[in-house]
């Protein structure tokens, strides 16, 4: 999407994870895997599982309210929430709704994305266009997963990959009563893209839904081919998000990507050119959260000093669908 100027500004970042870790040794200890065939493979080395009492809107209420701490804002002034992800607390209605509620900002716009892994950075595109309209002043949007809960833990392929979080940011949007050329020293998103390829289907799925076998299912995934899609996608839409801004593969300051595995992360920079040292990695810690894993990210490199105001961070990510895109902003 183009725009006159640099759009929706970042104001906050926040993010929640459960309770309970479980490390690759607890896995190992029940199916047939090791630490080290995770680690070798993965890069993963523990990830969060929810607890019975803990939801995909109880993880993203208490990712949005740090958000708006972090932000110096109340629930009251948000006026538009976008939530991605996979896993909603029921098929409906929204779970952006039960954070609106648990928030006290009922009465704003509010809906749910699914775009799986890319949920977040389709989510982030659609709350700027809505807020270069107008429709709000200030929106939340959140990533928030419990992929514990489709997983087949006995499937050692797949159940070593992912974890439970959520993250979220809150945006202010920009002034378009004095649109200016796009300016990529300014403050706010500076071009996104998105892509969608549904013949690839049934590389990454979950064989079950609602209006086909009445059940939630089971996520499956044939890893190789997802990798070798992986790395070519995000290289090219990378590519077109820079040029678009016209700016250079050396002007970025950090990459936070969808933290989905060590190898593709390393793949998809050196295709890139871009050195390891710029991009946060935290999938060691938190595993494949899938929506939740970029906010979750930006909101660690923030908080630990590495991402500074006036940096400029590229977001990306791909998942299910398939789905990916990619998005620049000047923090």
């Amino acid at each position: 999407m183009t725009f006159a100027g640099p759009g929706a500004r970042l104001v906050g970042t926040g993010s929640a994870l459960p309770e309970r870790v479980v490390t690759n040794a607890e896995l190992a200890a029940k199916i047939d895997t090791s630490d080290e065939w995770i680690i070798e493979r993965t890069g993963i080395r523990q990830r969060h599982i929810a607890g019975d009492e803990e939801t995909t809107s109880s993880l993203a209420t208490k990712a949005a309210r740090t958000a708006l701490d972090d932000a110096g804002l109340e629930a009251s002034d948000i006026g538009l929430i976008v939530l991605a992800t996979a896993t909603p607390d029921n098929t409906f209605p929204a779970t952006a709704t039960k954070v609106q509620d648990a928030l006290g900002c009922n009465g704003c716009v509010a809906f749910d994305v699914a775009a799986v892994c890319s949920g977040f950075l389709y989510a982030l595109a659609t709350a700027d266009s809505l807020l270069r309209t107008g429709m709000a002043k200030r929106a939340l949007v959140i990533g928030a997963e419990t992929f514990s809960r489709i997983l087949d833990w006995d499937d050692r392929t797949t159940c070593v990959l992912f974890g439970d979080g959520a993250g979220a940011v809150v945006l202010e949007a920009p002034d378009t009563s004095a649109a200016t050329p796009q300016d990529s020293s300014a403050s706010g998103i500076l071009a996104s893209k998105l892509h969608a390829d549904g013949a690839q289907h049934d590389l990454l799925y979950v064989d079950g839904g609602p209006s086909t076998t009445q059940t939630v299912g089971h996520l499956r995934m044939r890893g190789r081919e997802v990798f070798r899609h992986a790395v070519v996608n995000l290289s090219q839409v990378l590519h077109e998000v820079i040029e678009e801004a016209g700016v250079s593969v050396s002007d970025i300051d950090w990459v936070v990507p969808h933290q989905a595995n060590a190898r593709i992360l390393d793949a998809t920079a050196k295709k890139l050119g871009i050195p390891a040292e710029k991009v946060v990695v935290t999938v060691q810690d938190h595993a494949n959260t899938s929506a939740a894993s970029v906010p979750l990210a930006l909101d660690t490199a923030r908080r630990d000093g590495r991402i500074k105001p006036g940096d400029l961070i590229m977001l990306e990510a791909m998942g299910g669908g398939f789905t990916w895109g990619a998005s620049l902003m000047r923090v």
